[in-house]
């Protein structure tokens, strides 16, 4: 018994492939340090309130920065987490992106010169809007409901007045 546990031991030792650790390790190490970027500064503070704040900036010139509190706390239905900051990098093509965003109870809002933003609305559709009526009139309100019965009456008598009544005195 005991020669077979060592001859499975030799076995297992001999089998095992060899520089097993030091290879891959080298190759992981050339093929990603070209890649790692140093954090130049970091700072990160949490309160025991709740708030907190956070920044760090990379050596490529990465940034970024952030500041949180709970607004309205212990209001049951009126507490909202509101963060708000920035951060900034330069994209592939060299263009300088900058972006500060706001997100609370009313939600997420970012602004950047990159940000896409719709075109403004022509004159004419502005003009239209405000000449439309924001509620109907009394007028239209006093008289719809009597439109609608009488026409509802028609649409009765139409469907079920027998059809010898309607033309009774025709010749």
């Amino acid at each position: 018994m005991r020669l077979l546990v060592l001859a499975s031991i030799i076995g297992a030792a001999l089998a095992a492939p060899q520089n097993y650790y030091n290879q891959p390790q080298q190759q992981y190490q050339d093929q990603y340090s070209r890649n790692v970027v140093p954090i130049v500064s970091e700072t990160n503070e949490v309160n025991p309130d709740g708030s907190y704040s956070y920044s760090y900036q990379t050596g490529d010139g990465q940034q970024a920065q952030a500041q949180g509190y709970l607004k309205n706390a212990g209001a049951k239905d009126a507490e909202a987490e509101v963060a708000q900051g920035s951060y900034s990098y330069t994209a592939p093509d060299g263009t300088p992106i900058q972006v500060n965003w706001v997100a609370d109870e009313n939600g997420f809002r970012a602004e950047g010169a990159h940000i896409p933003t719709p075109p403004p609305i022509p004159d004419a559709i502005l003009k239209s809007l405000s000449i439309l009526p924001q509620s109907p009139s009394t007028e239209q309100q006093q008289y719809q409901p009597q439109y609608q019965q009488n026409y509802k009456q028609q649409q009765y008598q139409q469907q079920f007045q027998p059809q010898y009544q309607q033309n009774r005195y025709r010749f």
